[in-house]
């Protein structure tokens, strides 16, 4: 049983009772030949075999075994679940509960070796159950706004007090990053219960009726871009990619999971948001220094 749990998770789809198939690759066969000698210490026997399809038509039959459609559907029936329950549970629970799922979304991904139109549907129906997660634990979440940004000199911004939403997301919290870094090294932060607190003297961010939020597809990091005059920097940019994927959805950026994954994890630890975005500025630190370098090692 625990051979077969290990060859399940691995990805192995069964020929018959006993042969089980993988794509090749160093790793997949690493880990076979890990399970045959397994195996073999427990007095079993197990082979393992290089195995050619001898035309196109077998090659594709090969490829079919390892259609994922079903199990993208199975969690996306999971997800439609879990969206009817949101509303009823706590921040702590649905915080648990997201990475469950995730936690059984990336499993089916590692082991979709050829995908196909099931994973892209998945991928969509993923962004938007993370949308609605979002929209309860954020209901203020700001809506486009239209028109031009204007430019503003950063100057006339120093030693301000600044506002967002409190429980600080990806937007928030890169947008306070991009403020103290490159904005306003001064700025001190408040952290509202709700929009309609923010005092008249404050510059507020990332909420309906804010100085600085989203303006048409810009989320408010790409907006204070702009109006701070920063589109040159390279590394800001490719923050920005990351910082829109996981506000608004969009092109997939390589960083953005693990970014994701380390700021859901400090904010289940860190309920203040002072000591959040003190964690969190580390890590855009970290990450706008790995961008700078390959930015060097790209210039001829």
């Amino acid at each position: 049983m625990r051979i077969w749990r290990a060859l399940k998770a691995l990805g192995c789809m069964a020929l018959r009772d006993g042969a089980y198939l993988l794509p090749s690759g160093a790793n997949h066969e690493q880990a076979l030949q890990d399970l045959a000698d397994e195996c073999s210490r427990e007095g079993g026997s197990a082979w393992l075999m290089a195995v050619q399809p001898r035309s196109a038509d077998e090659a594709g039959a090969y490829r079919r075994l390892f259609d994922r459609t079903k199990d993208y559907a199975e969690l996306r029936k999971t997800w439609k679940g879990a969206n009817r329950t949101l509303a009823s549970l706590a921040a702590p629970e649905i915080a648990r509960l997201q990475r469950k799922l995730q936690r059984e979304y990336d499993a089916v991904r590692a082991i979709d070796f050829f995908p196909g139109e099931g994973g892209v549907e998945a991928d969509a129906a993923w962004t938007d159950l993370n949308k609605r997660i979002e929209g309860v634990l954020s209901p203020d979440e700001p809506h486009e706004t239209e028109g031009a940004i204007p430019r503003r000199d950063a100057s006339q911004y120093q030693g301000r007090t600044w506002a967002t939403r409190r429980r600080l997301w990806a937007d928030r919290v890169a947008s306070a990053w991009l403020i103290r870094r490159f904005i306003d090294r001064e700025a001190r932060f408040q952290w509202l219960a709700k929009p309609s607190d923010c005092p008249e003297s404050v510059l507020g961010f990332d909420f309906d009726g804010a100085t600085f939020t989203h303006v048409g597809n810009r989320v408010t990091f790409e907006t204070l871009i702009a109006s701070f005059g920063l589109e040159c920097n390279p590394m800001l940019m490719r923050l920005s990619a990351m910082v829109h994927q996981l506000d608004v959805g969009g092109e997939p950026v390589p960083e953005a999971r693990g970014f994701e994954a380390v700021l859901a994890g400090a904010r289940e630890r860190l309920p203040d948001d002072d000591a959040l975005l003190t964690e969190i500025s580390t890590v855009l630190d970290s990450l706008y220094a790995h961008f700078e370098r390959e930015a060097a090692r790209a210039k001829p």
